[in-house]
């Protein structure tokens, strides 16, 4: 009976632990790479979606989505807080974690 029971388990303990380890390696991307590299990780995400999956559309689609993307939280980053500056990757973090964390939870 138990051996039954640990093969039943066994797959929702390997989601489990694959969960965290992507979460971890993201984690772990985004300490290297900064908050700005944070982008290359959720835009390719977002075009594919948007774009579908041809790598052909997507490559450059990504580039110029993430350079405008980018270029839109600069602006919403010096102009929230008019005389202060917030760092872009405070603006970066508030809405590519959310969609991160969307991104993992659907995938489920």
């Amino acid at each position: 009976m138990e051996d039954i029971k640990m093969t039943e388990e066994a797959p929702a303990n390997a989601s489990r632990r694959n969960f965290i380890k992507g979460v971890i390696a993201a984690g772990a991307a985004v300490s290297v790479g900064g908050p700005i590299g944070f982008i290359g990780i959720i835009i390719p995400h977002l075009v594919r979606l948007l774009v579908g999956s041809d790598h052909r559309i997507v490559l450059p689609a990504s580039a110029l989505f993430g350079a405008a993307f980018l270029i839109a939280c600069d602006l919403v980053a010096r102009t929230v807080m008019a005389p202060i500056e917030l760092p872009v990757g405070v603006i970066t973090a508030l809405i590519g974690g959310p969609f991160f964390l969307w991104l993992l939870v659907r995938k489920r």
